[in-house]
């Protein structure tokens, strides 16, 4: 390089006409003779560092946004499980907690698509990704730390849906399964029967809500399972749990009790129906009190599920179901050629071993036509009527093994389909990115408004495809990789296809694109009918 190209590059390096945002590499002209000016990377560090920014914002807003719509679904379908339980707030906290790791391979998903189209959204909106398509940058270029991002998201999903989703899940359900056990609290309503309590059926015509004061009290006892052969009336009363909750107490006053005696037979033929009646003017009752308590079951009730397992433990099992499967499909396979088809037995003609080999000759030439021409005309409709029941035998058996192991089907599906679900949720984090990404970066609109409709639309679809799926596999109508990773390789084609569409800077979301297509088909079709028959004097002179 001669001194004076030396000059002119310190020259335009002084002036710094190369934007700062664009460093990789520069070139400049010189007398004809091309000059390639490298500088250090620290532009696109920048740049990467923005990209990045602007999308872990949004991504943690979205998450949490999507958490929280999912427990609150939860809460929605177990709410008449959860009322009127009596829980503490430490439990309530707890089943939450589980339950809300478990949704977070489900949340990621979404959340990284809402978070790439507001984020591609706002930097179209305003013309920054313009401004760095401008300066030579391509869209690939730009989306390419957060493609590295999204890789490393999905391998920690990935050993989050293996090692803690189980775990959350066999919590979540240990839980959910012993509220469910656990009896409502007692709630006297006036006018009504209440059976909440063993043996006992209560009924109070009126209550006092400032006193808690209960009048015209009935209660029924059962606990002799005698029908209602003890009665108990009180003008008023009040009802207290004990201080260690393991009794009910009922404080009665004024009134009476009524009960039936066991009639002793003294051999005469009437019956007197004796019975026992105690009036007081203050009486206690109290009544043990089962069931009303949270009693936690062991974490291992629900270990034997698929869906609590992590992958060597399903690769295992499912080794070991299908080796099982095999066994069972061979045992049936000889029991029903031995006990209800033709086998060797049928073909000896005597009960002497020594002709077993000519019979075994013979075997080829066996004929069931000739073996029923041979038979006498008084046997015939005897071996018919054998021959029906045999044949609907066999059918009710092969129809009771097909019912068994298509069960046995189902169940091995079952581990298959978790098996994938543990990847093909950790992939769903990068097939959604490739969608939102250029699709932000097509339609131009940032904010929460708009890509939250085209995110749940595209969640949708691919719930739904993937719902299909792991029904088609469960009934063993596709194969589990062909169900299992439908959506994925459906939905990454889109994303393929959006982010070509987004690189050549296209209109495929353009609403005047479409209306242009229209217009140009209204001009063409008036041009053809309404201006060509003007035109025709074939037509003029109709």
């Amino acid at each position: 390089m001669t001194k004076k190209e030396q000059e002119y590059i310190r020259g335009y390096r002084g002036k710094e006409i190369v934007p700062r945002d664009v460093k990789e590499v520069n070139t400049a002209f010189f007398a004809k003779k091309r000059v390639v000016l490298h500088h250090k990377r620290t532009g696109v560090k920048k740049l990467d560092k923005f990209i990045l920014k602007s999308f872990i914002g949004p991504l943690i807003l979205t998450f949490f946004i999507v958490l929280i719509i999912l427990i609150l679904q939860f809460l929605w379908m177990y709410v008449d499980e959860l009322a009127g339980k009596g829980l503490e707030v430490k439990v309530v906290a707890e089943l939450l907690f589980h339950f809300s790791l478990s949704f977070v391979p489900m949340a990621l998903p979404l959340a990284i698509l809402l978070a790439a189209l507001m984020t591609f959204g706002n930097l179209g909106e305003y013309s920054e990704l313009a401004a760095l398509k401008s300066s030579g940058i391509p869209l690939q270029r730009i989306i390419k730390p957060l493609v590295f991002l999204m890789i490393f998201i999905s391998v920690i999903s990935f050993f989050f849906s293996n090692n803690v989703l189980p775990y959350a899940n066999r919590q979540a359900r240990t839980l959910l399964y012993d509220i469910r056990r656990k009896r409502p609290d007692i709630n006297l309503q006036a006018g009504t029967f209440n059976n909440d309590i063993d043996g006992f059926s209560i009924k109070v015509t009126s209550k006092d809500p400032g006193t808690n004061r209960l009048d015209r009290i009935f209660i029924y006892d059962h606990r002799e399972n005698r029908g209602n052969s003890s009665v108990i009336y009180a003008d008023s009363g009040y009802m207290k749990v004990s201080h260690d909750e393991t009794a009910m107490q009922m404080i009665l006053y004024n009134g009476y009790s009524y009960s039936d005696l066991q009639e002793r037979t003294d051999g005469s033929s009437g019956k007197k129906y004796p019975f026992r009646k105690d009036i007081f003017k203050e009486q206690t009752l109290v009544v043990p009190l089962s069931g009303f308590d949270l009693e936690r079951t062991e974490i291992d009730l629900f270990k034997s599920n698929s869906a609590m397992k992590k992958i060597g433990q399903l690769t295992h099992d499912i080794d070991s179901l299908n080796k099982r499967y095999t066994n069972r499909v061979n045992v049936s396979y000889k029991e029903f050629t031995t006990a209800y088809l033709y086998t060797m037995k049928n073909l000896y003609s005597d009960s002497n071993p020594g002709s077993v080999k000519e019979d075994l000759r013979q075997k080829r030439e066996f004929d069931p036509v000739k073996l029923f021409d041979s038979i006498p005309p008084v046997e015939k409709k005897m071996v018919l009527s054998r021959a029906i029941a045999n044949i609907k035998e066999g059918t009710n058996y092969l129809t009771t093994q097909v019912e068994s192991l298509h069960n046995d089907v189902k169940f091995i599906k079952t581990f298959e389909i978790n098996w994938n679900k543990k990847f093909t949720l950790s992939v769903a984090c990068l097939v959604f990115f490739l969608i939102g990404a250029p699709l932000g970066a097509i339609i131009r609109k940032g904010g929460l408004g708009t890509p939250a409709v085209i995110s749940v639309l595209f969640f949708v679809i691919w719930y739904v495809i993937s719902l299909s799926g792991e029904k088609l596999v469960e009934e063993d109508l596709v194969s589990t990789f062909s169900g299992m990773w439908a959506s994925t390789y459906i939905l990454l084609s889109v994303g393929i296809f959006l982010t070509y569409k987004a690189s050549t800077d296209s209109v495929i979301m353009n609403i005047d694109t479409y209306l242009s297509f229209f217009r140009k088909t209204k001009d063409y079709l008036y041009r053809l009918l309404i201006v060509g028959r003007q035109r025709n004097p074939a037509y003029e002179d109709q």
